[in-house]
């Protein structure tokens, strides 16, 4: 039997896998969402919370964290496209604060060990993760890495707590580089300087620049920087395994207690969205469709195209180790990452994944939208069990 374009026999087997994930305690609750031609399909799993009576639903409201990188990425090439931002301009003009960079000799060195910048850091190396600054996922000390977090500079898993972006870059133009520039992938700092480069770029706060580029063309009611009063029972609570006793912790709560009930700080572009089921899905259809929501164009096929490109060289790839095999079978284009091959029980197309317990990806060889939203932080470096179930029961609903 089937229902539509989908198989209603295998989005029956999706659903039962996804609430064995609840049932064994895995996470409170989830919500998954495929689209394929035009129809739509997004089941709602547990609740908000362990013991809570509130269900989870398909308009409850998530931290999408990284999930925040492709909108931002989206946002960027609408000034591209205005000729308001170059790819290979340096950002010089925008934020002097980052002319003249000097490097780390060694990564493990001591910052005044130094070497000067070959050149300017990019536009594209900000879309590409590659201006030379970033997370460094090897094992050892690394004094930068000590500089990095006593700043406050690097915070994958919250907002910067820095009153402003000028704020921020003051402290990071303090800092060496790790790599020069266009040389080594690292993750996640290209995009918290990219929402700086935006705010000057546009003279606007990045949440204004996002629901005037992004938002409110693309019909995203519930996407946004901070939760309103009116909405904060929609937020899950997300939860944190502690790796002593394995027990899931509250890592923050729903409800006026939840860091994303007001700003701490300035907006991070590198994962500081929270969002929902219809609107990331509302966001990966107006990809899908060249840029364009319905007749009215978001921003260009041709931006969409360069965006969903891979993006980084080979060269540049053997010097930047992230989880393990990644490189094998992706690329990176501007904010999200790209699938070279199909691999049952991973995702197809390009798209991204969020620390949170959140996935989207979009395919446009086959027109397909599978989203999986949950708020269980990840426990390591490798993709869990919970991801290769869904994405593999995913393509089966939708004939893939």
């Amino acid at each position: 039997m089937s229902v539509g374009t989908f198989s209603q026999k295998d989005l029956d087997t999706l659903h039962a896998k996804m609430v064995g994930y609840v049932e064994r305690g895995d996470r409170p609750g989830l919500v998954t969402a495929l689209s394929r031609r035009g129809e739509r399909h997004v089941d709602a799993v547990g609740a908000h919370a362990f013991r809570s009576a509130r269900p989870m639903e398909r308009d409850t409201i998530f931290r999408i964290a990284s999930l925040t990188k492709p909108i931002v990425a989206a946002a960027t090439m609408t000034l591209i496209d205005e000729g308001r931002l170059a790819l290979d301009e340096p950002i010089d003009r925008l934020v002097p604060e980052l002319r003249n960079r000097r490097v780390l000799r060694r990564l493990d060195g001591p910052l005044d060990d130094t070497v000067p910048a070959r050149r300017s850091i990019s536009v594209r190396d900000l879309l590409t993760m590659t201006m030379g600054m970033g997370a460094i996922m090897a094992p050892g000390r690394f004094p930068i890495v000590e500089a990095l977090a006593e700043r406050g500079l690097f915070t994958p898993f919250q907002m910067p707590r820095q009153s402003s972006a000028d704020e921020w870059l003051a402290q990071l133009s303090e800092l060496p580089l790790m790599d020069q520039p266009g040389a080594v992938w690292r993750y996640d700092t290209s995009f918290t300087l990219l929402g700086a480069v935006i705010e000057r770029a546009t003279a606007q706060p990045l949440q204004r620049v996002l629901s005037e580029r992004i938002f409110e063309p693309v019909g995203m009611k519930d996407t946004g920087f901070v939760v309103p009063p009116e909405k904060l029972h929609r937020l899950a609570g997300a939860y944190q395994k502690n790796p002593k006793t394995g027990a899931l912790e509250v890592w923050d709560p729903s409800g006026p207690d939840s860091f994303f009930a007001k700003l701490p700080g300035f907006a991070g572009a590198h994962g500081g969205l929270v969002s929902t089921a219809d609107d990331y899905l509302a966001f990966a259809q107006m990809l899908l469709d060249g840029g364009h929501v319905g007749r009215r164009g978001v921003l260009s096929a041709s931006s969409v195209a360069q965006m969903t490109s891979d993006q980084v060289p080979p060269e540049v790839k053997a010097r930047s180790f992230f989880v393990p095999s990644f490189w094998e079978d992706r690329g990176w284009g501007y904010g999200v990452s790209l699938i070279m091959r199909d691999v049952p029980g991973e995702a197809r197309g390009c798209g991204w994944d969020g620390g949170y317990g959140t996935s989207a990806y979009w395919d446009a060889r086959s027109g397909a939208i599978a989203l999986l939203l949950s708020q269980r932080f990840v426990d390591g470096p490798g993709y869990e069990a919970i991801r290769h179930d869904f994405f593999a029961g995913a393509y089966l609903a939708m004939a893939l």
